[in-house]
């Protein structure tokens, strides 16, 4: 690989690598050229500051994601669509396992990288959720039933990619994102396709409100949404 992916990714391994041996204040922009082998100023021709340096292109991937969402074939259950987004999604981290953990690793001590990972995880989000309801054509209360559907799917691939961070960017994670968005579909579908009552419905069911512990596995949130709908 040559260009510019070539130089973003050595300046990307570079501040990763300084910023775990000498901490992420204690790194100048100046030293993460400097490492990369580019002046400052090529520095910023692909990143606005440091902090920028860390994380993989969302620009890109969300463009990306948008595309898939976009050309979706109309038989295309609207679910199974953005499942295949959060696979382009997965692909960031497990095309270069190395650095995903590296930058996992630092994420987890540095506040303000993690504020930033949460706001480019709200913005799948709120891609998936306006493509799922584009493809529903409901009113602002099936818009709630977008949300949840939406979120559900990010909290799946977030378990799973987490998990395999912290075992060393081991294994298949696509095929764990499967698994999980297969309990995701098992529970939600219904909502997308029609078959279960849903917040338009002046005929719906109950609400059925299940509380869960923060960074539940998906499949314990799958048990007791089971257990809260049985007779």
């Amino acid at each position: 690989m040559t260009g510019k992916p070539r130089v973003r990714e050595d300046l990307t391994a570079a501040a990763i690598a300084l910023f775990l041996k000498r901490g992420y204040d204690e790194t100048t922009v100046d030293e993460i050229a400097e490492a990369a082998g580019v002046a400052r100023r090529t520095f910023f021709r692909y990143f606005r500051t440091k902090e920028d340096a860390v994380f993989p292109d969302h620009d890109d991937c969300l463009a990306r994601v948008e595309a898939v969402l976009n050309v979706a074939a109309p038989g295309t259950p609207p679910l199974a669509a953005v499942g295949q987004a959060a696979h382009l999604v997965l692909a960031m981290f497990t095309d270069d396992p190395a650095t995903a953990v590296k930058r996992y690793e630092l994420t987890r001590g540095v506040a303000p990288l993690r504020e930033r990972e949460i706001t480019a995880t709200s913005r799948y989000q709120r891609v998936f959720t306006d493509h799922l309801h584009k493809r529903s054509r409901g009113g602002e209360q099936a818009r709630l039933r977008d949300e949840v559907v939406a979120a559900a799917v990010v909290a799946a691939h977030n378990h799973v990619l987490r998990q395999w961070l912290r075992e060393g960017g081991k294994d298949d994670a696509h095929a764990r994102l499967d698994v999980a968005l297969g309990a995701v579909t098992d529970v939600l579908s219904g909502w997308l396709d029609g078959r279960a009552t849903g917040p338009d419905d002046p005929d719906g069911g109950d609400v059925v409100v299940v509380a869960v512990r923060r960074g539940a596995p998906m499949w314990r949130v799958v048990q007791q949404i089971e257990a809260a709908t049985l007779p």
